[in-house]
């Protein structure tokens, strides 16, 4: 490495270099003053110094980058500083970001009740809480609509949101896609003050098809519970395949910690471009985090906007459809060359299913819009649905050479005793 020091060898003209000649008694001449010799040699050397530490200073201006200059001896020299003017435009840039966004994205918390076994064997209910964020989306006359992870309403019995301002009210879902990892929910807009609502936003929506690796990405959640904070970076890739996905998802360096599921990935112009859904953790991988690309998903996010507003009914008031179900994964869909979704491997006498005509191989892939993967999935979505309630199943017939034909049916749910 090139030393960053420049080294001068003293003049002839510096003082310890300076010898007084002999003197001759016998010759009486006027010479200069001793005092005025010595200013002389003064001056000389305030002006070779003078020189060095120009050079020294040009030498240094370049090592450092140079951004300022000041006036010496009647000559403007540039003058040696770090160059920072691109980095505290680019902090600028994204505080006035961050201020921006931050009245659009909500903390969202899910209080659920989950049954354990207790040291004697015994069952017991304990309460478990969660939390996540959210991005307001839209008004409508009576609710104010936010968008997340299907993951973190997922299981919940109550949902409370948490706005820029610091104000908590309840929501409730309007539409969940497991298989998309999305979910809308809804706040009641009487339940909100008119200071909150003064203080908040609908998110500016961005165009992810049009990101490049390489752009700036914010991203602002709720990170670990501990309430909104935001975090930068770049796109590092676009189009990643990941495992419980059937996106390509957006890959950014910007820190995606538990908590900031279901917040906002910005670009530099501030506009959403995806909604952060996971991160790749494990001591070998750093800065891999994950959102789900909102120009992909925007279909979807229509129609859970537009589903009715669902309310848990309570346990003994519940539908059943009446059914014995089995999961049909991703990989026994590839296997067995059937569609994802619950797998109908027997009908209960007397049931909902069985009075609608639903037999066995049938497989079940929505319940009134809302994608069904799973029993466990339909089982919660039925905690909405009263007994008596009429809905609409999508379902996959086994037609002729293997195939699977789409129908909708309308069951009518029973009760858990039929």
């Amino acid at each position: 490495m090139d030393n960053q020091y420049t080294y001068y060898t003293q003049n002839q003209g510096d003082p310890q270099n300076y010898h007084e000649p002999e003197k001759k008694p016998d010759k009486k001449k006027k010479g200069t003053p001793r005092w005025l010799k010595v200013a002389c040699l003064g001056l000389i050397f305030g002006l070779v110094a003078s020189a060095a530490f120009q050079t020294s200073n040009i030498v240094a201006g370049r090592i450092l980058g140079t951004t300022g200059s000041h006036s010496s001896g009647g000559k403007t020299v540039e003058s040696a500083q770090l160059t920072t003017s691109s980095a505290g435009t680019t902090e600028s840039n994204v505080a006035e970001i961050a201020q921006n966004a931050m009245p659009s994205v909500v903390s969202i918390t899910n209080m659920s009740v989950q049954q354990v076994q207790n040291f004697f064997g015994g069952i017991q209910e304990q309460e478990s809480t969660s939390a996540g964020s959210g991005i307001i989306i839209a008004q409508t006359d009576s609710e104010l609509l936010m968008v997340t992870n299907n993951h973190v309403v997922e299981g919940s019995d109550t949902l409370t949101v948490t706005f820029a301002d610091g104000e908590s009210v309840g929501a409730n879902i309007k539409g969940t896609d497991s298989s998309k990892d999305l979910a809308v929910i809804a706040a009641d807009l009487n339940d909100i003050k008119d200071t909150t609502m003064d203080a908040i936003a609908v998110a500016q929506m961005g165009d992810s098809s049009k990101v490049q690796v390489g752009e700036q990405a914010i991203a602002i959640g709720n990170a670990l519970g501990y309430g909104q904070s935001v975090t930068t970076g770049i796109i590092s890739a676009t189009g990643r395949e990941l495992e419980g996905f059937d996106i390509g998802l957006l890959q950014t360096d910007a820190a995606i910690n538990p908590g900031n599921s279901g917040g906002a990935l910005l670009n530099a112009s501030g506009e959403v471009i995806g909604i952060n859904t996971a991160k790749a953790s494990s001591t070998e991988i750093e800065g891999m985090g994950y959102a789900i690309p909102v120009s992909e998903v925007s279909d979807v996010i229509t129609d859970l906007m537009n589903q009715d507003t669902k309310e848990k009914v309570a346990e003994e008031d519940q539908g059943y459809l009446g059914i014995e179900g089995v999961d049909v994964t991703a990989d026994s869909a590839q296997m067995y060359n059937m569609p994802e979704g619950v797998y109908i491997a027997g009908v209960i006498d007397g049931g909902g299913a069985q009075d609608a005509g639903l037999k066995q191989g049938t497989v079940i892939t929505g319940l009134n819009g809302t994608t069904i993967d799973s029993m466990a999935t339909l089982q919660e979505q039925l905690q909405y649905y009263a007994a008596g309630t009429t809905v609409e199943l999508t379902v996959q017939v086994p037609a002729d050479g293997g195939s699977y034909e789409e129908q909708t049916v309308e069951v009518t749910l029973g009760t858990s005793a039929q």
